[in-house]
């Protein structure tokens, strides 16, 4: 499968466009959130070579501004496009949704959108004290399992430890996203690279809101199995 970065802080090239938050592009089939803008993320799909028309579904991480900014330009280019969203998102974005003349699902447990590619459903998390619903997505190749987050506000390692228990015979070839580390400090941050290691995910990715310092400290974990995610690559698991 192939993983296209559509949206991110950091690009390979100046004519992408970046921001806040993320959009990565399944097999050119299924788009795992839409960044921060709408006008940004037609552009970077325009300068990518990316048709709109391929794409058959959206899945949003979570509720907020970032991770869904770009959907309802989208929408208004795709009209009936699937759109993946959790139970505990807002009243207000679901309605959006349908107004803006998508096909809302809600995923409250695992479930397969496409061949081999599959949202954890509904994880709980916190953000600011208040509930936060998230979904990851969950890659099934010969490599082994990529996953895939937005921000990870339920926290990575519980993101990932639900996907291990469900494909528990399956190792877990690469994890990439938002690990929403920022905020966390040095020793909490290599606990959570060491137990990536303990857990055998082989490649690590974090971006977005991982922050600065926990690039580095996974950089210097993995070294050469380090992926360094920016707009305008193509990651092949």
């Amino acid at each position: 499968m192939k993983i296209k970065i559509l949206f991110d802080k950091g690009a390979l090239d100046k004519k992408i466009r970046v921001g806040w938050g993320v959009s990565f592009l399944i097999d050119d089939k299924i788009l795992f959130d839409t960044g921060e803008k709408g006008e940004w993320l037609l552009d970077n799909m325009g300068s990518l070579g990316i048709d709109i028309n391929k794409i058959e579904a959206v899945v949003i991480s979570h509720d907020h501004w970032d991770h869904w900014g770009g959907l309802w330009d989208l929408l208004a280019k795709k009209v009936g496009l699937k759109v993946y969203a959790c139970p505990g998102f807002g009243k207000e974005f679901k309605e959006r949704v349908k107004k803006s003349g998508g096909e809302l699902f809600e995923a409250d447990k695992f479930k397969e959108i496409a061949p081999s590619i599959y949202t954890t459903g509904e994880i709980p998390g916190a953000y600011h004290g208040k509930y936060m619903a998230e979904q990851a997505i969950v890659l099934e190749t010969n490599k082994g399992l990529t996953v895939i987050t937005g921000c990870a506000h339920p926290g990575i390692l519980k993101m990932v430890e639900k996907v291990k228990a469900k494909f528990s015979d399956e190792p877990i070839y690469f994890v990439l996203g938002g690990f929403h580390l920022m905020e966390s400090d040095k020793r909490a941050i290599e606990i959570v690279s060491e137990s990536f290691k303990k857990m055998g995910i082989l490649k690590a990715g974090p971006t977005h809101c991982s922050g600065d310092t926990a690039e580095n400290i996974f950089k210097a974990c993995y070294e050469g199995n380090f992926v360094l995610v920016k707009a305008g690559q193509e990651i092949e698991v």
